[in-house]
């Protein structure tokens, strides 16, 4: 997580490829199951499913994506030690082997992690799968040229701080030993319960060294998973993928590979999208998106259209939209003053700038409503849907600004409804009511980035989001108050500046633990410590609705991702 130039790069690409939204715990579409959705009849192998996006599947190379549990379309080609478990809801949030024969077995101190690979895995050439290619793939992703993935290994493993990658160091990482084909081992510099989550992520796929080439490598990789690339045409721009005959579904627990062919089209118009979805002509209707939501104008039209709406995947993804403070800047020193700003939010008013109820639920933890982040609720400044400006009043006449208080709101220009104007003036008019005057400050979205994840610069009080790389209270609260974390000189993401060490000392405890339910429960206790210091107001968690075409069948969405998943889809 010390990798904050990475780290930006994964908040943008959430927000991208998923809204980024969400919280609670996921369903599938609406008045449907997933084997009913897109007609009555059972799925079946056969057609092409046409995947249209807004953003292009860039840089596909498993060492640059940052993707975990089996990113949508990476997925279809990728596989990984370990992925996630492919169902409807709270049972998708949960780890589970892919290559590997188990999710890996720790020792006692969680330091060392053992996997074995399963018998008979092979290319798309039908070549075998080894251990030393999962070796090879994990330390092609530390080369510079090939940067953007996960950070989390050159943290996790020993002696990989400074490591280059393997065109520069051909001697590989000792961290990693692979004593046969079928067995790859792990040493990890501290205690890390949850690294079977972190073995989902697209640096884990095998990559077969004599196959490598380097930076080309994105155009035609390697497939170990249903389907093989067969044209990648600007950059991901046009994507065709077909299937892998070496794939065997025997070895493939989780992706069911319907379709014959997937065809993504990307560099679309959100609108253009959800056009043709609604209309499901041609090709189209045997078409879904994996990163176009409905907007609130788009959702009430189809809202009103029973055959439209009943095309509507709904799903959740642990994200959070909040309003952040930087406790070194006056007046946001007085923890009575963001104690005032906590109870003076209109949350009702919030949800609605965000695009409704449909669109988004209102928050009042910092983790997502779900069981597998930990999730506890608790509202400790509690003010009811909208607010409690008398309470807060108080609140400021004993900060000293009986008289009331002229704050800077700073928010994206981008229409995003997340950091944009329509959340901002939500709560600057929740705020007017409780006697602050918030003078609101615009930033076009780079700017605004740079900004608030800049110690030097970032502002007293700003909207802010933040979604997690698996589904675990861990990658949610800890870079986001761990005070080892700070980044004085790059992009910071604990931007309450927080270095408490109970705090980090409770991260470090629960790091530890392999009983993943054990920990889950310590993530939710410290996360409502955490928010007893005022240092951030949850806001409310984002909600996908996602059309697909009306030839589309057996939809699933988990609560790891919140979106359809293709791996799952079969087309008439």
């Amino acid at each position: 997580m010390r990798q904050p130039s990475v780290i930006a790069r994964r908040v943008a690409a959430a927000s991208v490829s998923l809204v980024l939204a969400a919280g609670a715990a996921a369903c599938g579409p609406e008045d449907n199951g997933a084997q009913g959705a897109g007609g009555d009849s059972a799925p079946h192998k056969g057609g092409t499913l046409t995947v249209l996006n807004s953003q292009p599947q860039q840089d596909f190379d498993p060492a640059r994506l940052y993707t975990s549990g089996g990113g949508n379309v990476p997925s279809l080609v990728f596989r990984t030690l370990t992925t996630r478990n492919r169902e409807n809801g709270e049972a998708g949030a949960q780890v589970v082997p892919d290559l590997a024969t188990d999710t890996g077995r720790p020792d006692k101190n969680a330091t060392v992690w053992t996997y074995t690979l399963k018998a008979g895995l092979k290319y798309e050439d039908g070549t075998p799968i080894t251990s030393a290619d999962i070796k090879y793939g994990i330390e092609r992703s530390f080369a510079p040229e090939l940067s953007g993935g996960a950070p989390y290994l050159r943290d996790w493993l020993v002696g990989a701080a400074d490591y280059q990658g393997p065109y520069k160091d051909k001697k590989g990482l000792d961290a990693i030993e692979t004593p046969d084909e079928r067995t790859i081992v792990f040493h990890l510099n501290k205690p890390e319960g949850e690294f079977p989550y972190l073995a989902t992520q697209t640096q884990f796929t095998p990559v077969p060294k004599s196959k490598d080439t380097g930076t080309k490598y994105e155009e035609h990789p390697v497939s170990s998973g249903p389907y093989k690339v067969v044209s990648n045409n600007n950059d991901g721009e046009r994507l065709v993928l077909e299937r892998n005959p070496y794939w065997s579904a025997s070895t493939d627990a989780e992706r069911r590979a319907y379709p014959d062919r997937i065809d993504v089209r990307s560099g679309l118009d959100s609108a253009v999208i959800n056009q043709r979805l609604s209309a499901s002509q041609g090709k189209d209707a045997a078409a879904v998106t994996t990163d176009t939501n409905l907007g609130p104008a788009e959702l009430a039209k189809v809202t009103g259209d029973k055959e439209l709406a009943a095309r509507v995947g709904t799903g959740h993804f642990g994200y959070t939209n909040y309003l952040a403070f930087n406790p070194t800047v006056k007046p946001f020193d007085n923890v009575k003053v963001r104690q005032a700003v906590a109870y003076a939010i209109d949350r009702s008013s919030v949800v609605n700038a965000a695009g409704g109820s449909a669109l988004a639920e209102p928050a009042t933890t910092f983790l997502p409503n779900q069981k597998s982040f930990g999730y506890t609720p608790y509202d400790l400044f509690p003010a009811g849907p909208s607010g409690d400006p008398a309470k807060a009043r108080q609140l400021l006449k004993e900060a000293g600004y009986g008289n009331g208080l002229t704050i800077t709101l700073t928010h994206s220009n981008s229409k995003d409804f997340e950091t944009s104007p329509e959340i901002a003036t939500a709560v600057q008019d929740a705020l007017k009511k409780a006697g602050f005057t918030v003078e609101l400050k615009g930033l076009e979205d780079n700017d605004y980035s740079n900004k608030i994840h800049d110690v030097r610069t970032e502002p007293g009080l700003f909207l802010a989001h933040w979604g997690a790389d698996w589904p675990s209270g861990g990658p949610f609260l800890a870079p986001i108050f761990d005070g080892r974390q700070i980044v004085k000189e790059g992009a910071n993401f604990n931007t309450g500046l927080l270095d408490d060490k109970s705090v980090n000392a409770e991260i470090d405890a629960i790091n530890k633990l392999t009983d993943l339910d054990a920990a889950a429960k310590r993530w939710g206790a410290l996360d409502k410590k955490i928010g007893e210091k005022a240092l951030v107001v949850p806001l409310f968690h984002p909600v996908y609705k996602r059309l697909y075409g009306k030839d589309v069948k057996n939809v699933v969405i988990s609560d790891w991702t919140g979106v359809l998943d293709i791996s799952q889809v079969a087309v008439k």
